[in-house]
C-alpha cells in the first residue's frame, strides 16, 4: 500500500517587467480568493518595500525579502525558509504567489523552487505579465522579455484597454509565437478568473461561522449594492470568458501508454490539468491524482477508498483549446479491453506504467520536469 503523503501548497511565481501590472494582478486575486487562504511573498528590489505596502493588509500571511532579486541568492536557502514558514500548519495556506521583482529572471525562480527540499510545496506555473501598451517599446529596450515569455506557463496580456481591437490582436499573435505552448490570456487591470491559478477552497461550515468580515466580503457586497442601484454588473462577472474549461470522466480505465501520449502531445495554450485517472490493471490499488501546469507534470498515487467509485475525473484548463479534439484525445486513451491474466501480459501491463511512474515524486526527490523542459 502507498504510504501517506504531506499535503501539498502549490506555489505560483507571478513575474512581469516593471510596471507591467503584477501587483495589480496579485491584489486582484486577494480580493477575489473565494475563501483561498493565500500566503504571498513579494520580492521587491531596493530598499523601500513599495509592493510590500501595497498588498499589506489584504492577506493574513505575507512576507517580503526585500532590498534584491531573490533570484540573484546564491542558493535556495533563503527561499526555503520563508517558504517554510508559510507552508507551516498553522498558516493553514491554500496557495502561496511569489511576486517577482521586475528585474528578476524567471527562470532562475522556478528552477529555485524546483531544487527546493521543502516537501510540503508544489510547482504552481509561472505567470508572465505583460504590458499590451508598452511591449513594443519594452521588448526594444529589454529583449530579454522575449525569453522570459518563452518560459512562461501562462502569459497575461495587460492592459488590452489601452491598444484598439487590431493591435489587441497583433500583439497577442505575437506573445503567442514568443511563447510557444504556453495559454495567453488577455485582460484589463490585471483581472483574470483566480481558478485558472488554483481551486477555490472547500471548507467545513463552522470555520467560517465565526469569522471575521474580510476585505474580499466588502467588495462583493459594495458590488452587489451597485448592481442593485444600477441594474448591472460590468464586465468582472464574465472573467471565465478569456479561457474555457473542459471536463472528462470515464468510468473505463485508462491505458498508461495512450495516457501518456496524450499528455506528452498536449496542445498549446492548456495551461492546467487537474484530477485523478484510474489506470485499471496497470495499478488496482492507487487512484492517480494527475496535476499538470505548463509543461510540468506530477502524479500522486493514492489507495482507494472502500466503496468507492473506481472513474477517471480530469478538468482541462486554457485559452484557445479544442474541446472536442481534447474530449476525443482521451476517450481514445481508454483500456477497450480488459488486460488478460497471463504472466507475458501482466509484464506488459507493468511495463506501461513506467511512463507515470517517471512523474511520481519520491520524497525528497522532485522531479525537475519544468527546468528540463524550459532548456529545451
Amino acid at each position: 500500500m502507498t504510504p501517506p503523503r504531506t499535503p501539498q501548497i502549490p506555489v505560483v511565481v507571478l513575474a512581469g517587467f516593471l510596471g507591467s501590472g503584477k501587483t495589480t494582478l496579485l491584489n486582484h486575486l486577494l480580493r477575489n480568493r473565494a475563501g483561498t487562504r493565500i500566503g504571498v511573498i513579494v520580492n521587491d528590489f531596493g530598499a523601500i518595500e513599495i509592493d510590500a505596502m501595497t498588498v499589506s493588509g489584504q492577506v493574513g500571511s505575507t512576507v517580503s525579502l526585500g532590498n534584491g532579486c531573490l533570484c540573484c541568492a546564491v542558493d535556495a536557502s533563503e527561499l526555503d525558509t520563508f517558504l517554510e514558514t508559510l507552508t507551516r500548519p498553522a498558516a493553514r495556506l491554500d496557495v502561496i504567489v511569489i511576486e517577482a521583482s521586475g528585474l528578476a529572471e524567471p527562470q532562475e525562480l522556478v528552477r529555485m523552487l524546483l531544487a527546493s527540499d521543502n516537501p510540503h510545496i508544489l510547482y504552481g506555473g509561472l505567470v508572465e505579465v505583460v504590458d499590451a501598451a508598452e511591449f513594443d517599446s519594452t521588448r526594444q529596450r529589454h529583449p530579454e522579455i522575449a525569453r522570459h515569455v518563452a518560459v512562461a506557463d501562462l502569459v497575461v496580456l495587460n492592459k488590452t484597454d489601452r491598444v484598439g481591437e487590431a493591435e489587441r490582436e497583433r500583439l497577442r499573435a505575437t506573445v503567442a509565437e514568443l511563447s510557444g505552448p504556453a495559454a495567453v490570456i488577455c485582460a484589463v487591470h490585471g483581472r483574470i478568473d483566480p481558478e485558472l491559478l488554483f481551486d477555490p477552497a472547500l471548507r467545513p461550515d463552522h470555520e467560517e461561522r465565526a469569522r471575521q468580515l474580510t476585505f474580499e466580503d466588502l467588495l462583493r457586497e459594495e458590488a452587489c449594492e451597485g448592481r442593485g442601484e444600477h441594474g448591472h454588473g460590468g464586465h468582472d462577472d464574465h472573467l471565465h470568458a478569456a479561457y474555457e474549461s473542459v471536463d472528462f470522466t470515464s468510468e473505463m480505465p485508462l491505458d498508461p501508454r495512450r495516457f501518456m501520449a496524450f499528455l506528452d502531445s498536449r496542445p498549446d495554450g492548456l495551461y492546467r490539468i487537474k484530477g485523478f485517472a484510474d489506470f485499471g490493471a496497470g495499478d488496482r490499488d492507487n487512484t492517480y491524482a494527475l496535476h499538470a501546469v505548463g509543461r510540468f507534470l506530477r502524479f500522486v498515487p493514492r489507495p482507494w477508498a472502500r466503496g468507492e467509485q473506481r472513474i477517471t475525473q480530469l478538468v482541462m484548463i486554457g485559452a484557445g483549446i479544442d474541446a472536442e479534439a481534447l474530449l476525443a484525445g482521451l476517450a481514445a486513451c481508454r483500456a477497450h479491453e480488459p488486460a488478460p491474466d497471463g504472466p507475458a501480459d501482466a509484464a506488459a501491463v507493468e511495463r506501461g506504467m513506467w511512463g507515470v511512474l517517471r512523474y511520481v515524486q519520491q520524497e525528497a526527490d522532485p522531479v525537475d520536469v519544468r527546468a528540463a523542459a524550459a532548456e529545451a
